[in-house]
């Protein structure tokens, strides 16, 4: 449990920060490339579908160690790597994000959920 309790922590301040921005707060040069101080519509609407994934990506995680039951363990197993494969691509999106606050929060984040993803599509997000 503890790769998959470390993946959902991170994601808390993330998703914190994505209903910040959908809200209009002037942090956007956290996200998106980061070339708007306040985000325009179509990346506010891009960070309120950045939340909705984020809560189900928890709940894909929590299933597959099973501290959750709403799916099927064959859709906790595959949808906990595609967890990680999006959670990969996001280490690289980041990585060459022209925004140096992006590149310099987001790739650690990013590298953080990859692992820790990693180890719960392993099977060992009970025991890591």
């Amino acid at each position: 449990m503890a790769a998959a309790g470390i993946f959902v922590a991170l994601l808390v301040p993330l998703s914190v920060l994505q209903l910040a921005l959908v809200c209009g707060a002037p942090w956007g040069r956290l996200a998106w490339g980061g070339q708007h101080r306040v985000l325009p519509v179509r990346l506010r609407v891009g960070s309120a579908v950045s939340l909705v994934l984020y809560v189900a990506f928890a709940f894909v995680i929590l299933n597959r160690v099973g501290r959750i039951d709403v799916l099927a363990e064959s859709v906790a197993v595959v949808g906990s790597w595609a967890v990680c494969g999006l959670m990969t691509l996001s280490v690289f999106v980041n990585a060459l994000s022209r925004s140096r606050p992006e590149r310099y929060t987001g790739t650690p984040a990013a590298l953080a959920l990859a692992v820790t993803s990693l180890f719960v599509s392993l099977g060992s997000g009970g025991e890591a």
